[in-house]
């Protein structure tokens, strides 16, 4: 979980310093890419975790 916090506020932040400097729209770009990657970390975590419980 601590993965997915340091993703989401690495990602926050460069979008929001891509959005306000101007000539910066790579960081805006990254910014967007980590964000995804950190909700695909989510959902893999999240998917993982629901196989490894046993079946009643």
């Amino acid at each position: 979980m601590v993965l997915f916090l340091i993703l989401l506020s690495s990602a926050i932040a460069l979008i929001i310093i891509g959005a306000v400097v101007d000539g910066m729209l790579y960081l805006l770009s990254v910014g967007v890419l980590l964000l995804v990657v950190a909700v695909l970390y989510l959902l893999v975590r999240s998917i993982s975790r629901s196989r490894r419980r046993p079946a009643h």
